[in-house]
């Protein structure tokens, strides 16, 4: 019971992770390969802090990782099939639902 509560814990972390639309975003530029954060920034026009708190969540949820490059860090997807295919089902769960999400309480509160 303890570790299925873990679980369902880990899950909603996963989907508070894909909660913003500014981490969306992110992902869907990662999904094109690698970025520094000022490339994210300069393609995404949001400021370098609000960027890079946006990349520590996705890497603490496992779904970014970076690796040194000089004095940059170069961020990448760490599982980029399964990226796509969650976003993808986003997608087909949004076009199902229609504007029926906005109708959730909880949708307009943030971090």
């Amino acid at each position: 019971m303890i570790a299925e509560a873990e679980a369902l814990t880990s899950a909603a972390a996963l989907f508070h992770s894909l909660g913003d639309p500014s981490r969306l975003v992110i992902l869907q530029h990662l999904q094109l390969g690698e970025h520094r954060v000022v490339d994210l920034v300069k393609h995404l026009g949001i400021s370098q802090s609000t960027v890079s708190k946006h990349l520590a969540c996705l890497k603490d949820t496992g779904m970014v990782v970076s690796r040194a490059e000089g004095r940059a860090s170069m961020y990448s997807l760490a599982h980029p099939a399964a990226v796509v295919t969650i976003l993808a089902a986003a997608e087909k769960m949004l076009a199902l639902t229609g504007d029926a999400v906005r109708l959730c309480p909880q949708h307009h509160q943030h971090d």
